[in-house]
C-alpha cells in the first residue's frame, strides 16, 4: 500500500512561486515513477511532468517547461514541484502520482499511474 499526501498548495499573486510536496508514507518502488497532474473543474486531467527515480529522467508538459521543476528526495520518501513565474492559467488542483516501471510512451498517461494523492489546490490570482 502507497499512501500519497501532497502538500504546498495556496493562493500566491501572479509571477509568484510555490513549491508543492508528495510525501510517501507507505513502500516505495525501486523503479518508480512520480508524476504530476492538475485538473480544472469540468476539464480533463492533464499531465505536468514526471520524474524517474532510476537515472533522475525529468520530463515536462510542453506548458510549464521552464518555469516548473520536479525532483525527488529519496531519503524522505518524498517528491517535489517547484513552480516558477506562476498565472492564472496554473490554477487547478495538483495531484502526485506514482507507478512502477511506466514506460517513455506513457510518462503523461493517467492511466499509466497506479498510486494517487488526493490534490492540493494551487490558484494563482491577484
Amino acid at each position: 500500500q502507497v499512501d500519497l499526501v501532497e502538500s504546498g498548495g495556496g493562493l500566491v499573486q501572479p509571477g509568484g512561486s510555490l513549491r508543492l510536496s508528495c510525501a510517501d508514507s507507505g513502500r516505495t518502488f525501486s523503479a518508480y515513477t512520480m508524476g504530476w497532474f492538475r485538473q480544472v473543474p469540468g476539464k480533463e486531467r492533464e499531465f505536468v511532468a514526471a520524474f524517474r527515480r532510476r537515472g533522475g529522467t525529468t520530463y515536462y508538459a510542453e506548458s510549464v517547461k521552464g518555469r516548473f521543476t520536479i525532483s525527488g528526495d529519496y531519503p524522505k520518501n518524498a517528491g517535489y514541484l517547484q513552480m516558477n513565474s506562476l498565472g492564472p492559467e496554473d490554477t487547478a488542483i495538483y495531484y502526485c502520482a506514482y507507478g512502477p516501471h511506466i514506460i517513455t510512451s506513457s510518462i503523461s498517461q493517467q492511466s499509466a499511474y497506479r498510486y494517487w494523492g488526493q490534490g492540493t489546490q494551487v490558484t494563482v490570482s491577484s
